[in-house]
Parts: structure tokens; sequence; C-alpha cells
């Protein structure tokens, strides 16, 4: 029997990335040296990262028949009716629509009522943007990302302080996990006891891009293989520091241990 499947959903778009040899001061002209242009999207990222890491992975969202596309609608409710959930053994949400992902949500909640503990499916969201119908997503997952962004839109200036403050909002039993760029990553789960990991930075930054995708999927792959908290954000730190240190995802360095 094939491994269940890990299903990331949310976005993907073209990315169009131009390289110059610093980071343009205000209202300065700079010459591009090289321009390239890349699938993105937060969901779309994570899955590379976890195909890269060797996880059976999915992607479900909207795509364009060209290179190129305006308006894409955002998956719905009635759209995630059609999935067949005995494939997969995490789903994570890139929220977005969050009405419609709730509701998707609850079409897990509902599946998982009738499983044995094991055979449940694990709902991971991440909430990156500062978007107050996302809030709502706090609650709904089993693993709940939460942006820096988002944590010092709410007051916050630090990791620590972030996950102490919101961990009222998740739902019993669930693990609250914040990232905080070149300070690392802390997570809390249902002990209340804040773990933490260092960043570890490339030798040269070159490309951040898609780390914040790329540490969210390091997290779900260690995560869903059994790996303990405290080696998931350790694991996602350094794939993310990794990342930091190519352009794209080609040359990311994936080590892990196999459990």
């Amino acid at each position: 029997m094939c491994d269940k499947k890990i299903l990331c959903i949310g976005l993907v778009c073209l990315d169009i990335i131009n390289v110059v040899e610093k980071y343009p001061e205000e209202d300065t002209d700079s010459r591009c040296q090289s321009q390239r242009w890349q699938r993105g999207g937060n969901a779309s990222n994570s899955c590379t990262v976890l195909s890269l890491l060797g996880a059976p992975c999915a992607f479900m969202g909207s795509l364009a028949p060209g290179p190129v596309a305006e308006n894409l609608p955002d998956a719905t409710a009635g759209d995630f009716s059609k999935v067949d959930l005995s494939q997969y053994k995490w789903i994570h949400w890139e929220g977005r629509n969050a009405g419609e992902q709730v509701k998707m949500i609850q079409q897990v909640a509902l599946y998982n009522s009738l499983l044995p503990e094991q055979q449940k499916i694990t709902v991971s969201v991440e909430i990156e943007k500062t978007r107050e119908p996302l809030y709502q997503l706090f609650c709904q997952g089993d693993v709940v990302f939460v942006s820096k962004d988002v944590a010092m839109h709410f007051g916050f200036s630090s990791a620590q302080t972030a996950l102490r403050g919101l961990y009222s909002r998740v739902k019993e039993g669930a693990v609250l996990i914040c990232a905080w760029a070149e300070k690392g990553a802390d997570a809390m789960g249902p002990d209340r006891v804040v773990v933490h990991s260092d960043a570890f930075p490339p030798k040269a930054l070159v490309d951040t891009l898609g780390a914040g995708d790329t540490f969210n999927a390091a997290v779900i792959f260690t995560l869903s293989n059994g790996g303990s908290l405290q080696e998931a954000l350790t694991f996602g730190c350094q794939v993310a520091g990794s990342k930091c240190g190519v352009h794209g995802y080609d040359g990311i360095v994936v080590r892990h241990h196999d459990k």
C-alpha cells in the first residue's frame, strides 16, 4: 500500500524575479543582472519542498491554461467535497478565502469522526496576512502557523510573546508555531512549554522568497513522520536557511533522519 499523501491547498502563481547588485534605494534605478520566471504561491512552494524531501504530496488550487492569468478563483468547499480524503494523512491550508476553508476543514472533521485516532487526517493552517477574516482559522488547525507580520499586528515583539498571547485562540490540543526570520522560530503545544530553534543562516544570503513556505513544509514533513516538535522546528529552520542561500529551490540541502 502506498504511503498516504500530504495535500496543500492555496495559491499557485507566477513569480517574476529580478536580480540586482544590491537592494534598490527609493526613487533610484538599478540595472537588472538577470531575470527569471518561476512557479510561486505559498501552498505551491510548500509542495515543491515536500517533494524535494521525498514526501508524497499533492496541490489543490486554480491553475491557468497559459503562462499568465488574472483573477483565478480560490478553491471552494464544493470543489473540496470531490476530494478523496482517504488518500491523505495531512492537509495544509494557506489562509485565503477563510470562510470557505472553514467549511472544508469541517468536512475533514466529519471524516475524522468516523476513524480511529491513528488514521485521522492532521489539519494545518497558515495565517500569514494581516486580514481579519483569516483569524477565524486560528481555532481550526491541529497545527497553526502564524507569521511574524500577524504577530506584530497583534502587538507582539517576539515569537515567544506571540505564542503566549495567541495560544488562547487555537483549539484544545493544537500546536502554534511562529517563525521570526533571523531569530529562528518558536512553537507551543498543549503543555504550554515554548520550544525554540535558532536560525541557520547561509554563508551568503541569496534569495529569501519562499523561505517561510520552505519552513512550513519541513515542519509538516517532520511532524507527519512522527518527529517531535523540537525536531520539526530545528529541521524547519535548517531547510529554510539552506533555501535562503540558493536561487529558487534547486540545491536546497535537505538532510533528515528517517523514522
